[in-house]
């Protein structure tokens, strides 16, 4: 029999040692099912979704308490969502601390960093959306710090605000981001990245001379390993869209409490952490760039692993990358550790 399309999307076989679930921890399948989940949820929430200042947080309520089942949706909607972060996260640290970055796959490692930047901005334009009281202070100190870049400050402010204030606006264009700009680029990108994964040779692992075990597993296989995540993935998204509901509030207009606790998005605490310290220029803009560039620049700075090391955790040749993206990854965890308990 002659395989399908959808075959094709998987090598005939693989190393056996390479596709067990510690080495891959499936992140980046099961980044694929979540950002499936995000389209369907969303494509649904849009029959109903008003993308202007005053009735924005009403039609969230609509959806989540009148919309047959639009309260789970919305449920799945947002925890895909905060899943596809960490998720995305994971499978790039796993890249670095497994040297699948090296040779011929730095471009690939690039397209990927690349889609973490934007699956962040997805995150973060979806907040905006419900353009309620909850959102208000992580809207107005994301756009000003737009502010303090020097010389194109104030008209980047005013291009991605659409005036001098947010407004329907400032909400019209997220929602144009979220839905079309930033959601066609994750997927432009995201085939890309899978386009050369195949093309580069599918995971990386050491020459078959050097392996220590010649055995492989089939397509089928792994389409059933595949399934088996995709599962378990489900099981726990479905068990968080039913016990624990996304959040919402009430409209931006309304009277705001004395004692609301304003902060960023769970993903963007370190940054407010950092704001507390100096210049918000420095801190909220330059520091972020600082790190992304780090990131974006481990294949080509520092050394890679041998041929040999490849397909095993923590080979010896990347020890530097190592030790750069885990120093980095561990003080964006602890500032944003910092700023949560300050709640």
């Amino acid at each position: 029999m002659r395989p399908s399309f959808f075959a094709h999307l998987h090598p005939p076989t693989i190393p056996e040692k390479q596709s067990r679930l510690r080495y891959t921890l499936g992140a980046g399948g099961v980044s694929v099912f979540l950002i499936l989940v995000l389209f369907v949820t969303g494509a649904i929430e849009m029959f109903a979704y008003i993308p202007t200042a005053g009735e924005a947080a009403h039609s969230v309520q609509t959806i989540t308490f009148l919309m047959p089942f639009g309260g789970f949706i919305r449920n799945l909607h947002f925890w895909a969502a905060q899943a596809l972060v960490l998720t995305t996260l994971v499978h790039l640290l796993r890249v670095v601390f497994t040297g699948g970055y090296a040779a011929h796959r730095k471009v690939n490692y690039l397209i990927g960093l690349g889609l973490f930047v934007l699956v962040l901005f997805l995150d973060f334009t979806g907040y905006v959306m419900r353009w309620d009281t909850d959102i208000h202070w992580m809207l107005v100190t994301g756009t000003n710090l737009l502010k303090s870049i020097p010389g194109i400050g104030l008209s980047l402010y005013r291009f991605v605000v659409g005036g001098e204030v947010p407004g329907t606006p400032t909400l019209t264009r997220f929602y144009a981001w979220h839905v079309y700009g930033l959601m066609l680029g994750l997927v432009f990108f995201g085939v890309w990245h899978i386009f050369r994964v195949r093309r580069d040779g599918g995971i990386a692992a050491s020459p078959p001379q050097e392996r220590e075990s010649q055995a492989r597993i089939s397509r089928g296989e792994l389409v059933r390993r595949e399934i088996l995540a995709v599962l378990i993935a489900s099981f726990c998204l479905v068990a968080l869209a039913a016990f624990f509901p996304a959040p919402i509030a009430a409209p931006m207009d309304a009277p705001q409490p004395e004692n609301a606790a304003v902060h960023a998005p769970w993903f963007f605490l370190w940054v407010q952490y950092l704001l507390r310290f100096g210049d918000p220029f420095l801190m909220g803009v330059l520091i972020p760039l600082a790190i992304l560039t780090i990131l974006g620049l481990l294949p080509f700075l520092l050394p890679a692993p041998a041929p040999e090391e490849l397909g095993r955790w923590w080979p010896k040749g990347g020890r530097a990358a190592q030790v750069t993206a885990g120093v980095l990854a561990a003080g964006i965890v602890l500032l944003t550790l910092l700023q949560a308990i300050r709640f």
